[in-house]
């Protein structure tokens, strides 16, 4: 489980890039499908610069919980002497301590999660989401479909996730109609129910237990936010979920917006299993990622947070809202 894709990508690579230099994106894990698109964005780069002097590999352990694989994977990485990275980190404060440890001497960038802020001289630039503009976009639906206020309950990653911690922020702040909101309470006709929010540490499974766990316990809730949409990786586990409510969500009467708008995604909001979902562009981040890894090697200027652009998606413009 530990060696995955890195090791085996640049050995199994190594003749056809023989005369190219490597910049490596290292993504979370390979079995997240947001990292996937991450990954196609990359490979996208490869046929769009055939002529380059430079290859972008795809990295990442097998699975998105093996936080110390991906550091091990990244030390592999310095070591081989690769042009440039750009990581993903599963655990910022673990991975800016490797960084620290192994002082490479390439230009190293974050993607999709950045270092804590202590750590954040280790890394020239971050590329991804403003996530305080994620919750921002969720709490404009929800107040669309519930313009008087009601309930509502959070579904959180781990409690150190700073990205979704920023969403949730953003969320608040737009309910509140100011920066600084704390946890919901009568805030302009809105209130978060008891045991919310939870957090589901990334996990698909955990995420679906606890979503189901939630709307069973609570009939009159009004609103359900995946801040991060771990619930509805899985289909068919999600869609089961869904029929529990299913009359709920087709009156509107509970809300249901989720994080990014990945195939799964977007088949639930058309299906009528969601009402929203608000689009990170993760294909973008993999494929920006080696022109600005190229800028650095050159040393160029780079801006620092780099934010990608976001996708407001609802049943009514399901089938135009996306971007690449």
């Amino acid at each position: 489980m530990l060696l995955i894709a890195a090791a085996a990508l640049l050995c199994a690579g190594a003749p056809a890039m023989a005369e190219k230099k490597t910049l490596a994106v290292v993504v979370k894990g390979l079995d997240n499908p947001f990292f996937k698109a991450v990954g196609r964005g990359c490979d996208d780069w490869n046929t769009d610069n055939a002529k380059s002097d430079y290859e972008c590999v795809n990295a990442g352990p097998e699975l998105s919980a093996d936080s110390a694989g991906q550091i091990q994977i990244v030390e592999k990485l310095i070591d081989s002497g690769v042009a440039g990275l750009a990581i993903a980190p599963s655990d910022p404060a673990a991975m800016a301590a490797a960084i620290r440890a192994k002082a490479p001497t390439m230009p190293v960038m974050t993607i999709d999660s950045d270092f804590d802020r202590p750590d954040r001289g280790l890394r020239a630039t971050f590329l991804g989401t403003d996530n305080e503009q994620v919750g921002a976009l969720m709490a404009q639906l929800l107040m669309k479909y519930k313009p008087e206020g009601g309930t509502v309950c959070l579904q959180l990653g781990a409690e150190s996730n700073e990205k979704i911690n920023a969403r949730a922020q953003g969320f608040r702040d737009a309910i509140a109609g100011e920066p600084g909101a704390g946890r919901l309470s009568e805030t302009n006709g809105w209130s978060e129910i008891a045991g919310c929010p939870v957090h589901a540490d990334d996990r698909i499974d955990l995420a679906a237990s606890q979503m189901e766990e939630i709307l069973a316990a609570n009939p009159a809730l009004d609103g359900f936010i995946l801040v991060g949409g771990w619930a509805q990786f899985a289909p068919q586990i999600y869609g089961q979920v869904a029929s529990t409510v299913k009359d709920k969500l087709d009156s509107r009467s509970l809300i249901v917006i989720g994080g990014d708008t990945l195939p799964p995604q977007m088949a639930a909001l058309k299906a009528g299993n969601s009402h929203g979902q608000i689009g990170q562009r993760p294909f973008e981040m993999g494929n920006r990622a080696p022109d600005i890894l190229i800028q650095l090697i050159k040393e160029e200027t780079v801006e620092d947070r780099l934010h990608t652009e976001l996708s407001q998606c609802t049943p009514e413009n399901a089938d135009s809202c996306l971007g690449k």
